[in-house]
């Protein structure tokens, strides 16, 4: 790379099956872009890696436009102004914004999806926080357990996906709003973290032959509230075990994500009909609908975190050339917490507490 260069990852084709090839997201060497008046050149620092990566690459009716082929990939990040020409960034500012995957992006609020917002100082947390607990998807977590599953104290609230990035946050917050948590997660190991270090009520390893018999036994007084982020057979044995009444906070559905753009396709949710006969809800959303409570959101998680009520784990892998391999490693399950690809130090490294963090495989 060089000194005026800019690394992205054009999407050639639309992938199909499990995993990203090199053909579908190709990276590229192109010239580093210029800024206009109302603009800024935004170095990127990380960038998050997201289940929703996949179903934006794909020719689908979904929540936002897919991505265009021999488009830059979407991705959010955080990221240094390296240059400014609008008024409220300046060199040196720290921001959080659809950077694209690439080393450099212009935050242009007429043609960015999501404006960019510049992080307070000094930060109150390390800087990757602003991507996973105190970023979109601990928001996440919150606009779905506080607006939707609202669980109580006595009521039993199952997560799916609990290790991940949402899940562990939506897990916690169920915790203290006086809910018994259970989470269902992909490894043994993942769910030893989700009980001891996040303080569930108990983990089942939807990977062990007799799960589904573990999560009765672990909720035997039914379901009141799911969390919902895996969808597919997960999903289809929750709904049997729902009590009246249910809420299912319908966050994501990553099992079924590789099918999108395959021959096959999805078989689809075979137990909906329990949601008639239990007189449940059942709730999508999605959290770039409500920009406007980020601030509530934030402030909220972070007083647990600085009650010591809430913690958070993430996964970093090193280098944006390995930002692909990274989102093939989230659909293995190979992460714990937020997966993040760290491309670049800042200039001027902001001091923060340490958080927990696991180095991925490359």
């Amino acid at each position: 790379m060089t000194e005026h260069s800019n690394r992205c990852y054009r999407l050639r084709r639309r992938p199909q099956g499990a995993v990203i090839q090199e053909a579908d997201l190709d990276l590229v060497e192109e010239v580093m872009p210029t800024v206009d008046p109302g603009q800024a050149l935004i170095r990127t620092l990380l960038l998050s890696v997201d289940p929703t990566n996949r179903p934006w690459m794909a020719d689908i009716r979904g929540y936002i436009e897919p991505v265009a082929l021999g488009a830059v990939m979407r991705g959010i990040g955080i990221g240094e102004v390296v240059e400014s020409r609008r008024d409220d960034m300046h060199a040196g500012d720290l921001v959080y914004g659809f950077t694209g995957w690439q080393d450099y992006a212009v935050a242009d609020d007429a043609v960015n999806e999501l404006p960019f917002a510049v992080l307070p100082s000094p930060l109150p947390a390390p800087l990757s926080a602003f991507l996973g607990a105190l970023g979109h998807t601990g928001v996440t977590a919150y606009l779905g357990v506080e607006d939707i599953g609202k669980p109580e104290p006595g009521e039993t609230m199952v997560v799916s996906g609990a290790a991940g990035a949402v899940g562990s946050v939506a897990g916690q917050l169920g915790k203290a709003r006086g809910a018994r948590v259970v989470g269902i997660a992909g490894s043994d190991e993942k769910c030893r973290h989700v009980v001891e270090d996040l303080g569930f009520d108990a983990c089942i390893n939807h990977r062990d032959p007799d799960w589904t018999q573990q999560l009765d036994a672990a909720t035997p007084d039914g379901i009141d509230v799911d969390y919902e982020n895996v969808g597919g057979p997960v999903m289809d044995h929750i709904l049997g075990r729902l009590n009246f009444g249910a809420r299912i906070v319908l966050c994501g559905m990553i099992s079924t994500y590789a099918d999108y753009g395959s021959p096959r396709g999805w078989d689809g949710q075979f137990e909906l009909a329990q949601v008639l006969m239990q007189r449940a809800t059942i709730r999508g959303f999605i959290v770039l609908d409500h920009p406007d409570r980020f601030p509530e959101a934030v402030g909220h998680i972070a007083g647990l975190m600085g009650e010591g009520r809430l913690t958070y784990r993430e996964t970093i892998v090193d280098g944006l050339e390995n930002a692909r391999d990274a989102l093939n490693q989230l659909f293995r399950g190979e992460n714990t917490g937020k997966m993040v690809v760290k491309v670049a130090d800042p200039v001027n490294a902001p001091a923060a507490p340490r958080a927990t963090t696991a180095v991925a495989p490359t």
